[in-house]
């Protein structure tokens, strides 16, 4: 079974097509797929848990469809709305039994959004809330220019309000170089790859997820965006993660299969969930 551990199935892009696109994610043997909660902003993070529930409430789901999760948090670019009501709003949808994660939240630098110091106030803030909730982080950074100007803030701020809570969380689409990978990991991080370790130029990526340990990673979609090849330049879904775990295995030298095997037993074990999931 293949775990999709971040996708944003509340796109309207999935709209007309939504149940059909988890029963092919389904047929490609992926048996859970976590539906990001972040919206086109706080008021629409709660979207993903009511997919999640309405999905996990049919007949089909765990065999013609994927068992699903969700996440709620508040996107970096948002980081100007997020006041007392707008935590108020994430704590409730932390507490939900199908909401296993914060996320994704974090630091962007790269693309013009909230001012840096209102992002990383943000991120403090919603980190206040989900160590509250016992909640594990997806972690979005990117840094200005493709710099680490945005990692090293962010590993100051985890460092001094997360680490201690032993909670973890993923480093979502990670994009960085093997010393922030490093760093992830000595913060109790799991690490996840989306299409883009599957393009051409993607070789750096590809050398630091070779060095990874198989119990460090993830694989993800990012769906709509990021499909890999075969599919770059499509609207991707949670099928096509079968691609992303397909050169993950040839990076590591194992079977598809081990890949699979190993990253749906990392998600377990961070999300405390039971082996049944998915089934």
């Amino acid at each position: 079974m293949l775990i999709d551990s971040h996708a944003h199935l509340d796109s309207p892009r999935y709209t007309q097509d939504r149940a059909a696109m988890l029963a092919r994610a389904a047929e490609a043997g992926v048996g859970t797929v976590l539906s990001i909660g972040i919206g086109e902003g706080p008021a629409g993070m709660h979207s993903a848990q009511e997919i999640c529930r309405e999905f996990n409430a049919r007949p089909e789901s765990g065999a013609g469809i994927p068992k699903l999760y969700a996440s709620a948090g508040v996107y970096p670019h948002n980081a100007t709305e997020i006041d007392s009501a707008v935590l108020a709003k994430l704590d409730a949808l932390l507490a939900a039994p199908e909401v296993i994660a914060c996320g994704e939240i974090g630091l962007d630098y790269y693309h013009e959004g909230a001012p840096h110091d209102v992002q990383r106030e943000g991120l403090i803030r919603q980190l206040e809330v989900a160590a509250a909730r016992k909640r594990p982080i997806l972690i979005h950074c990117r840094g200005t220019n493709e710099s680490a100007d945005a990692w090293d803030d962010l590993f100051l701020i985890l460092d001094e309000h997360w680490r201690r809570t032993g909670l973890g969380g993923v480093m979502h689409c990670f994009g960085a170089g093997w010393d922030q990978a490093r760093r992830s990991l000595e913060m109790g991080f799991l690490i996840s790859f989306a299409g883009n370790l599957t393009y051409p130029k993607a070789q750096p990526l590809r050398d630091v997820a070779a060095r990874l340990p198989l119990d460090s990673i993830l694989v993800e979609t990012d769906a709509p965006w990021l499909a890999p090849v075969p599919h770059r330049g499509q609207r991707n879904e949670p099928a096509f993660v079968a691609h992303t775990a397909e050169v993950m295995a040839g990076l590591h030298g194992v079977e598809s299969g081990e890949i699979a095997a190993a990253t749906t037993q990392n998600f377990f074990r961070l999300f405390q969930l039971g082996p049944d999931v998915g089934n």
